[in-house]
């Protein structure tokens, strides 16, 4: 069963290899993953790394030392490539609420925080779904989403990538941003229920004055990438009669893929990939 956007692992495969890693990016594609999520952020010293959260996440940062860190780590943007390169990102701290998610992750110690450029060179075969990770209500934590965004495609550009690459964000100024400089790149519209309720915040001038489909619809689209928990078959027909993709995240259970894929949905992004695999195969 082929779907356009296929099947992509969500930081990698998160419940079986450390997420957002090289080591963890590159063991998914050996499972035959083929497509991946990832997010982006940038250090003090301007270069794009793959990295879900703005700060050091504690649940899965030890420093230099071996010690866990004891509550939010230091921002990405404060930190510069070496300094952030101190930190190990291979394991889930026991007891966390990560450890209860995804109990059957496989560490890997000595593992950092890589780079996009690192991640595009290791697989030159994947697609890549790229995140900006900016948040309009917190513009001191990241890079503002412009500069943000044209970094992350001149490293896209460097590696001759444009073709195999999606940028997304829940922060539509990253979309309006990429649609007036690089028309060339396929957009995709994250949209959740907090991100929708607060279309004034997230949405960067976008009234929600219609359903989300049309509102993505008439963003020019390709791609609508819904919070799977809130999407319903009716949405799925919508978006697919507007001419959008539909890419839902983060689907993990067998069930949930199974009533997706049975609704037409065009990809799920998953943090189990290697299931989904099997019930498309």
């Amino acid at each position: 069963m082929t779907r356009p956007l296929g099947i992509q692992g969500h930081r990698g495969a998160r419940a079986l290899f450390p997420e957002n890693t090289l080591e963890g990016f590159v063991a998914a594609r050996a499972l035959g993953v083929t497509a991946f999520e990832l997010d982006t952020g940038m250090t003090a010293d301007g270069v794009v790394v793959v990295s879900h959260d703005p700060a050091l996440n504690p649940d899965i940062t030890r420093d230099v030392s071996g010690a866990w860190l004891t509550g939010r780590g230091p921002a990405l943007r404060r930190l510069s490539l070496r300094a952030l390169g101190s930190y190990d990102v291979g394991r889930i701290r026991p007891g966390s609420r990560t450890s209860l998610l995804f109990p059957d992750q496989a560490p890997h110690d000595g593992v950092r925080v890589p780079t996009l450029a690192a991640v595009l060179a290791a697989l030159p075969d994947a697609r890549f779904t790229i995140e900006v990770k900016t948040d309009p209500a917190h513009p001191d934590w990241t890079a503002p989403p412009a500069v943000l965004t044209d970094a992350m495609l001149a490293v896209v550009d460097a590696a001759g990538a444009a073709g195999r690459v999606v940028v997304e964000s829940f922060d539509w100024r990253v979309q309006h941003h990429v649609r007036r400089t690089r028309p060339d790149i396929r957009l995709a519209w994250l949209t959740r229920a907090e991100t929708i309720r607060e279309a004034a915040l997230w949405w960067d001038g976008v009234v929600a004055d219609r359903s989300v489909p049309a509102c993505v619809a008439a963003e020019g689209g390709p791609i609508w990438a819904p919070d799977h928990s809130d999407l319903t078959a009716a949405q799925v027909q919508e978006a697919h009669a507007l001419g959008l993709l539909v890419l839902p995240w983060t689907v993990n259970r067998t069930t949930d893929m199974t009533r997706l894929l049975g609704w037409g949905v065009d990809g799920l992004i998953s943090d189990r990939p290697d299931l989904a695999l099997k019930l498309t195969g």
